[in-house]
């Protein structure tokens, strides 16, 4: 199904829901894993500010990230964030017709958007489980933009799938912001070459803990990433944030990265089992899910959401992605401790 409609506030993100009023709730709204960063982290991070008079440096830590996924430096741009690569890719690539697939993250839309695109939704339907309908994208879009695994379904679409939506003359942008939170990240195109016009952006934020310090990376054809580039302003990355990237792909960060995505599957298989016990009152989860978030209907989410604030909880609303309602919330994953409060408040919020 495709549409062009407007709508959704698609600035809305869930670390609105634990700022002002909502600073001291148990945070579920934000995706940004618990506990982090860790305390050797945060020494690499310490160490590098001695070095703030100079002008940040990205050589090292370019050729760090591209070594990890076994890429030439050209082929890798360090970002502020994520969310930096979607201004430059909405800025600086000449597209026709942009097509987003939704629901996913919002900020790709917004960024397209306010470069002037017109942008056209294609919305994944709920009965078909959220998965990705190659078909609906139409044959003409010359950057087509899908998350995997997407923000807020959870849904971790196959590999091949979303490789069979290249196309010669089009931009196929892959945000896999989360996929360090998939055991094995498995369906990852990060660091393939054999996909024209793959642009796969990869964020060090949700894993470590470092939303604050604004650090991702986009993988690309060289060319591609030379035209993002001209659009960057100069020195867009900060030194901590170097130091930062830099130490997340040794080899033992990815080894501690990959226990911690093993230790989310089995936080979320509690949190689903749980949510799973209020079936009777309406109650339904998107599955399987792979992501470290699950996305939940329930009968009067904007209420339940509200009695869960008075009780000590913050989830993320759903209603501002394209494609789902009010109905809709999303709950990131937190330890066993921290989901069993949030199922008994759960118990007490529903109508």
């Amino acid at each position: 199904m495709r549409t062009e409609g407007t709508g959704p506030d698609l600035r809305h993100h869930g670390d609105a829901e634990v700022r002002d009023d909502g600073a001291a709730l148990v945070d579920l709204a934000v995706n940004v894993r618990a506990d982090t960063p860790p305390s050797w982290l945060r020494e690499e991070i310490a160490g590098s500010l001695s070095s703030l008079a100079a002008y940040p440096d990205g050589r090292l830590a370019r050729a760090a990230v591209a070594a990890r996924h076994g890429l030439p430096v050209e082929r890798v741009l360090l970002t502020a964030g994520a969310a930096e690569a979607f201004v430059l890719l909405a800025r600086a690539l000449k597209v026709r017709r942009p097509v987003v697939v939704h629901p996913q993250f919002t900020e790709p839309e917004a960024a397209l958007r306010d470069a002037g695109h017109t942008v056209e939704r294609v919305l994944l339907r709920e009965e078909d489980g959220f998965r990705l309908d190659p078909a609906a994208v139409p044959e003409d879009a010359d950057l087509v933009v899908i998350g995997n695994p997407t923000n807020p379904t959870s849904v971790l679409h196959p590999a091949g799938a979303i490789a069979g939506l290249a196309r010669p003359g089009r931009v196929l942008v892959v945000d896999e912001a989360f996929m360090d939170a998939v055991p094995g990240e498995r369906e990852a195109l990060a660091g393939r070459t054999d996909v024209p016009g793959l642009v796969v952006l990869r964020s060090l934020t949700k894993t470590w803990g470092l939303a604050g310090l604004r650090i991702g990376y986009v993988l690309a054809p060289a060319e591609i990433v030379a035209e993002l580039e001209r659009a960057q302003p100069l020195w867009p990355v900060s030194t901590p944030a170097l130091a930062a990237a830099q130490a997340c792909v040794t080899p033992r960060a990815l080894a501690e990265a990959g226990h911690a995505a093993h230790r989310i599957a089995a936080d979320r298989g509690h949190l689903v089992a749980g949510l799973s016990e209020f079936a009777s009152r309406g109650v339904r989860v998107v599955s399987p899910a792979e992501g470290p978030f699950v996305l939940v209907r329930m009968p009067g989410a904007a209420g339940v959401r509200h009695r869960l604030r008075e009780l000590g909880y913050a989830v993320r609303r759903g209603d501002t992605f394209p494609g789902l309602g009010q109905e809709w919330v999303r709950v990131a994953v937190r330890d066993r401790g921290t989901v069993s409060g949030f199922l008994s408040a759960l118990s007490v919020a529903l109508p």
